[in-house]
């Protein structure tokens, strides 16, 4: 058994209550302080003084606030331009573009499914994006 004070891991208390806590738990609380302490330098050292865990957009949901009623609406008549335009490209085109971009399938998944060449696939796509850029200008 290991003897600790709880008035130096919780600022709350203000005079000195000590434990008795087994070896194990001792070893973990030591280890925790290792780690946060470490956490803290390397924060200060890089100045990050945000997250520095992988980009998968947790933060920028939490930091996203609500958006304005024009921004709703300009994102919307963005995205109907872009499927008004989609529907004007040839099938193929059309169909290759959505699973590319929207359903995230690279180009050589879509060339499996659709039993073609890869090469076929990706001149599909980049003239089918040159049509839509021409479409998306005009309106």
């Amino acid at each position: 058994m290991k003897r600790m004070n709880l008035r130096e891991m919780y600022p709350f208390f203000k005079t000195d209550v000590w434990v008795d806590v087994d070896e194990v738990v001792a070893h973990e609380i030591h280890r925790f302080d290792l780690k946060e302490n470490a956490y803290k330098l390397k924060t200060y050292r890089h100045r990050a003084y945000y997250s520095l865990d992988r980009d998968d957009g947790i933060e920028q949901d939490v930091l996203f606030l609500s958006i304005s009623p024009e921004e709703y609406y300009e994102r919307k008549l963005s995205r109907q331009q872009l499927y008004e335009a989609m529907c004007q490209l040839p099938v193929k085109s059309a169909r290759r573009i959505y699973a590319h971009y929207f359903l995230g399938m690279s180009k050589v998944d879509i060339a499996k499914a659709e039993h073609v060449d890869e090469r076929a696939v990706r001149k599909s796509i980049s003239r089918g994006l040159k049509q839509m850029e021409q479409l998306l200008k005009i309106m």
